[in-house]
């Protein structure tokens, strides 16, 4: 007969399944911040194919139209950096709860809308929750992975995740506007948003700088303080200049409603880089930017995104303008992109041990460069295989190829008290690089067009909207080969 015996708490079996569970809730981590990250980068997209179920709905104006997307990209750009240090200083995971809190809040708010001016203030405060939300995302992440391959897998995740939210933001919005109304398109982030709150705040353990790496952000006796004035000039500087890029769609560069806010926006982040200059409690230590890690990889996230970004954009324009396709078609037509980044995005930790982080990140902006160059012969009488499917999936695998590696590389160099800090500097450059991009080759493409609405003048403007982002990019490897710091360990 066979006696079974129990182990009593801290034997051996308890210690065999401890690494078990450190795995389980590690990669449970994980999940929380990629869904925290998929909610962020989706709603940058998903009500476009909404906006004029909107517009008859609420009485929307065209400019007010434009405002719906316009509220959220600058209420998130502006306050990324902001609160990628607010979750150095006051908790990772608080942050995180409270940034999804208050973008679960107004998303209900925006589907219960019944004026325009509700909507708009609805999406600002959107942008307000994701841009406290999206930095701890990374930086959660960042913190439960041990750096090494683990590390570069969960980085990988989380951006085919992000890519994936993108991608998919134009098909979630017309399968939802078509089966239901405009306003699913916010209301699907109630339950979505307060299910991931459950899960962060039974599975994640707070974290924030130690005491030994917040030396910049401490004040007399140990306590947390957060750089105010440095605070209010970094968020009304990048929110300012947000809002003059948005404002070249409309007004064009040289008209003083763009020029304003562009030039005051600029002063705005010059004085920010001076008052940090002599700030004993720094928001940003202007340490970080010399280490090229951090710099290089952030300009080089800048300067994909501005192409890269503005793919979705003129390919659902090229889709339903020129092709003829539904919102809803051309949403599935960009499916095998979506599915390439997240492919490009995991395929890049398995090569990052042996060709090095840098070389990655190379090798993926050179792909998305030929993706983006052959996009641009494009015709107004093209198949899908030719001018959709198959240059988008070499775009777009190349995107995801080249954002792990730059990811890892830009949250690698710091300090451990300045991993907000520095999640919430890629995920703003990523934006903003997205946002002037669009505004650059929407002007390339308008200028082309010549106000023309015929396929073929439509085609043409689109066209060189691609031309001229395969130069962006070809910029964006010499860029990266000349600044980015090589590591053939894949150490990034």
């Amino acid at each position: 007969m066979t006696v079974m015996t129990y182990a009593p708490s801290g034997t051996a079996d308890t210690r065999i399944s401890a690494p078990n569970r450190a795995a389980q809730r590690m990669w449970a981590v994980v999940l929380a911040a990629c869904a925290g990250q998929f909610l962020v980068v989706l709603d940058v997209s998903v009500v476009n194919t909404a906006l004029p179920s909107m517009r008859v709905d609420l009485g929307l104006s065209a400019i007010g139209l434009q405002w719906v997307v316009n509220a959220y990209s600058i209420a998130f750009a502006g306050f990324m950096l902001l609160g990628g240090r607010a979750g150095d200083l006051f908790g990772r995971k608080r942050m995180f709860l409270v940034g999804l809190g208050l973008f679960t809040a107004a998303s209900l708010a925006g589907g219960l809308a019944e004026e325009g001016r509700q909507l708009l203030a609805a999406r600002a405060g959107q942008g307000l929750g994701a841009a406290v939300l999206a930095p701890s995302t990374l930086t959660l992440l960042t913190s439960a992975v041990p750096e090494g391959p683990a590390r570069a897998r969960a980085i990988a995740t989380w951006t085919a995740v992000g890519a994936g939210g993108g991608a998919a933001g134009g098909l979630v919005g017309g399968l939802l506007t078509d089966a239901f109304s405009w306003r699913w398109t916010l209301l699907i982030n109630v339950p979505v948003g307060a299910l991931v709150i459950a899960l962060g705040a039974w599975w994640l353990t707070e974290s924030r700088a130690a005491g030994g790496d917040t030396s910049h952000a401490e004040g007399r006796g140990g306590r947390r303080r957060l750089d105010l004035p440095g605070a209010v000039l970094v968020t009304a500087g990048l929110t300012t200049l947000a809002y003059g890029i948005v404002q070249t769609e409309k007004d064009g560069w040289t008209d003083p409603a763009t020029l304003v806010p562009l030039i005051a926006g600029l002063a705005l982040l010059g004085a920010f880089v001076a008052v940090e200059a002599r700030a004993n409690t720094p928001l940003m230590p202007l340490k970080l930017f010399r280490m090229r890690s951090v710099s290089a990889a952030n300009a080089a996230m800048f300067s994909c995104g501005a192409a890269m970004f503005c793919m979705w954009f003129f390919m659902t324009l090229y889709a339903q303008n020129v092709l003829h396709y539904s919102p809803l078609a051309a949403g599935l037509a960009l499916m095998p992109s979506s599915l390439a980044v997240i492919l490009g995005s995991k395929l890049a930790p398995r090569l990052m041990p042996v060709l090095g982080a840098r070389n990655v990140a190379v090798l993926g902006v050179l792909v998305s460069a030929a993706g983006f160059g052959w996009q641009s012969t494009m015709d107004a009488h093209g198949s899908y295989l030719t001018t959709i499917m198959l240059p988008g999936i070499v775009m777009m695998a190349g995107a995801g190829f080249a954002g792990t590696p730059l990811a890892a590389l830009a949250t690698s160099g710091a300090a451990p008290g300045d991993a907000g800090l520095v999640s919430g500097l890629i995920n703003t450059s990523r934006v903003m690089g997205g946002a002037l991009g669009l505004a650059v080759l929407s002007t390339v493409a308008a200028a082309r067009t010549g106000g023309a609405t015929d396929p073929e003048a439509l085609t043409a403007g689109y066209a060189l909207a691609f031309r001229t982002g395969t130069g962006i990019l070809v910029g964006g490897v010499v860029l990266m080969l000349l600044w980015l710091p090589r590591d053939r360990g894949g150490r990034a």
